[in-house]
């Protein structure tokens, strides 16, 4: 795109002499002499000033090329950004569904604030704009300024698509890699290199018709941030971009051109000039004399020697920046893709085996949100380190773009030794990274696929590398995953439920609460009731929690199930006799920092006393001696709601946790219950849990109540609350609104509850 460029006028010194005739033959041959060692000084000079100038032009030459490449890796970087998270089941249902805070989070404001994209615009099927975002904030009414010259490329691309996917009735697989990339004028003479994609799903889950299609349009404005970044990388002097300059003596001036070679604007910058530069340095010494210019030719050849070295280095240098990631130094998707075709071809003719992994960081936009961008690159940087010490000098490690990498394992000997080098990264990655005096945990999920036969293309095997990285994080993250096939029927299906369960906290998908009261060990009173979620699914019936609670928990659902059934709790808190009621809480949510603020909220919009709500935790949670948890700990208790520690006992909790963080209430573990009477050491374990609580001031519920020796024999110890099938099973909201006025009023009613003695 840049064309050519402009040097200024050349710079030089004339040498002259005079010849002077004299009859004395001494004189002539003095004179001739001397006109021979001028003509060879000359000829000397002439030669030296033409090597010069041929250095200097081949150097600017290297520069006006480097500011070209640089330019279009920039344009070439910008799809490949917009593709990470326009490729996406989620993109396409949340757009469909326009949720603006997760556009602005995933696909508008977010890639804007993390690729440095000056503009971001999503556009409906109708070419509409859905969200318009500049410099990461979004903006009312940018689109309209910029749409005469963007829609001439969102007409391309629709017809491009729409001829990839006529007859068909879902365009995914046709349109997906489809794109338009131009060098624009924004109103303003404002020149952006522009990028528009299709935003499409990831998989067949979603379909999606030709022509209802949502776009993604991604613009780098080409300016100062461009030529500084384009400068840096590529080591061009005082590198600036103007609407309008020209050559001088001082700097270079390339013109900018667009698809229809037309000036856009001028990429001007300072020329590396050795050989004036050493002209000019060695000048004072060549005037001295002729020994001393016999010296400085010598010092000159040896210098333009040594010039000629360090241009060789510098092309060097571009070319390893144009083929290798400029944060981590290990290759790019560029050279990537290029060993993995020349690995294949090598298996074609030696029959010598390969295998691909396909590795992807797990949890690293949350050390990324929550310690800094700087922090998620040094991460990155550090990863790479630890990629590249596990495999050996003929292995390529790759960084594919944002945290995901690749490596080409050659001459594997069998399946078994690429998944033990798929299971040395994943053990790699579980030792925390120290990033600026702050622990960060993150896994690693690797996908590996093995060349099964000389058929094998490099699409084949990044297809296959995929998809087993899919099923690694599928599976619970943090492991190793051989490509055994396409889905199979276990995925199929568990990926089927996640968007069950999504439709269903959307709408009313058979989700619903029952309560398990809680009773007074003395005076058999309902003392409140704890929360507890159910889905009667419309296809597959009843549901048991543990089906789809840890599969809210993989998907990133956990929150959204939690808010669902803190709210229905409360709201039903509100309206009934219930003294209070308990819900409990995954440590997931906790890693959000306003969990406390949406708890409050909930109390706000439902009208509860914060008194009648307590929040169950685990002490998994406590054993993360986070801050963050602390302090929403503190905030939760300091509003009134009171916080119980489930399943007291069968974890890791010490003394200081429970002191530290602020615990109202213990749960003893119902495994425990089940074992009173009949096992001397759990016996002993109760009752030292029940006076820990007391001397904490603590209460202290015992959970799996099943027969009357354990109730009186909890009694004798002197716990202060029981729940357990003995006394009450769990219960629908009316079942249990009979229970409490048949409490109240004194009958027995219903069979629901069994009555406590004393």
């Amino acid at each position: 795109m840049i064309g050519g460029y402009t040097a200024g006028p050349n710079r030089c010194a004339q040498l002259t002499s005079s010849t002077i005739q004299t009859t004395s033959l001494s004189k002539q041959i003095t004179y001739l002499s001397f006109a021979l060692a001028t003509v060879l000084i000359a000829s000397l000079a002439g030669f030296g000033w033409w090597a010069a100038s041929n250095i200097d032009d081949r150097s600017i030459a290297r520069e006006a090329r480097a500011v070209n490449v640089g330019l279009a890796e920039i344009a070439q970087q910008l799809p490949v950004d917009q593709d990470t998270a326009a490729i996406w089941d989620d993109a396409v249902t949340n757009l469909r569904a326009g949720n603006q805070p997760w556009i602005a989070d995933n696909l508008a404001d977010w890639m804007s604030s993390y690729f440095g994209h000056d503009r971001v615009y999503i556009l409906d099927a109708q070419n509409l704009p859905v969200r318009a975002v500049e410099n990461g904030m979004a903006v009312e009414g940018l689109y309209q300024q910029d749409r005469t010259v963007l829609a001439p490329l969102v007409t391309a691309l629709r017809e491009q698509m729409a001829d990839a996917a006529s007859g068909l009735t879902d365009s995914t697989e046709a349109v997906t890699g489809l794109g338009v990339r131009d060098l624009v004028v924004l109103p303003g003479n404002r020149p952006a290199l522009v990028s528009v994609r299709p935003i499409v799903p990831s998989s067949a889950e979603v379909q999606q018709a030709p022509g209802s299609e949502f776009l993604h349009i991604s613009l780098r404005l080409v300016g100062q941030s461009v030529a500084a970044e384009i400068g840096e990388r590529f080591e061009v002097r005082d590198l600036a971009f103007e609407s309008s300059a020209e050559a001088t003596d001082e700097r270079i001036a390339a013109p900018l051109l667009n698809a229809q070679n037309r000036i856009v604007g001028f990429f001007t910058w300072v020329p590396d000039e050795p050989a004036y530069e050493l002209i000019r340095d060695t000048a004072p010494a060549v005037g001295g004399g002729v020994a001393i210019g016999a010296l400085a030719v010598i010092m000159l050849l040896g210098r333009l020697r040594r010039t000629s070295t360090l241009l060789e280095d510098s092309k060097a240098q571009a070319s390893f920046l144009a083929f290798h990631d400029a944060l981590t130094g290990i290759p790019n998707r560029a050279l990537f893709e290029d060993r993995l075709e020349q690995a294949l071809a090598n298996r074609r003719r030696t029959g010598a085996s390969l295998a691909l992994h396909y590795i992807d960081l797990d949890r690293f936009k949350h050390v990324n949100d929550t310690l800094g961008h700087p922090a998620g690159d040094e991460l990155i940087r550090r990863g790479a380190k630890r990629l590249a010490a596990l495999v050996d000098e003929v292995d390529t490690v790759a960084r594919l773009g944002g945290d995901e990498f690749a490596i080409i394992q050659f001459e594997v000997a069998d399946v078994q030794a690429a998944l033990a080098l798929g299971q040395k990264i994943v053990a790699a990655f579980e030792p925390p990274f120290d990033i600026a005096g702050s622990e960060a945990r993150v896994g690693a999920s690797v996908g590996v696929a093995v060349a099964s036969d000389s058929a094998t293309t490099a699409e084949d095997l990044m297809r296959q590398a995929d998809i087993a990285l899919y099923e690694a994080k599928d599976n619970g993250r943090a492991r190793c995953q051989l490509f055994a096939g396409e889905l199979d029927d276990a995925v199929r299906e568990k990926r089927a439920l996640e968007m069950d369960l999504r439709a269903a906290l959307k709408s009313d998908g058979g989700l619903h609460l029952v309560y398990q009261p809680i009773f007074s060990t003395h005076s058999g009173a309902v003392v409140g009731a704890e929360a507890l979620v159910r889905w009667a699914h419309r296809e597959r019936g009843p549901l048991p929690p543990a089906s789809f609670i840890g599969l809210a928990e993989e998907r990133g659902l956990i929150g959204q199930l939690g808010m669902w059934v803190l709210g229905e709790a409360c709201r039903y808190a509100v309206s009934s006799q219930v003294p209070w009621v308990a819900v409990n809480a995954s440590p997931l949510q906790f890693r959000d920092e306003r969990f406390a603020d949406r708890v409050f909220a909930v109390l706000d919009e439902t009208g509860l006393e914060a008194r009648r709500l307590e929040i169950e935790i685990t002490e998994g949670l406590l054993l993360q001696n986070s801050p963050m948890v602390q302090d929403t700990l503190m905030r939760l208790r300091a509003r009134g709601i009171r916080i119980a520690l489930d399943d007291f006992g069968t974890g890791y909790s010490s003394i200081s946790y429970l002191r530290n963080h602020g615990v109202d209430k213990l749960k003893i573990d119902q495994s425990f219950t089940a074992q009173l009477g009949r096992n001397s050491e759990i016996d002993g374990i109760v009752r030292s849990i029940i006076d820990l609580g007391r001397a904490m001031h603590m209460g202290v519920t015992a959970e799996g109540v099943e027969t009357e020796a354990q109730r009186m024999l909890l009694g004798e110890m002197g716990c202060n609350q029981l729940q357990g099938y003995l006394l009450a099973k769990p219960m629908t909201p009316v079942d249990l609104e009979r229970m409490l006025a048949a409490k109240a009023t004194g009958a027995t009613g219903g069979g629901q509850a069994r009555p406590m003695a004393g």
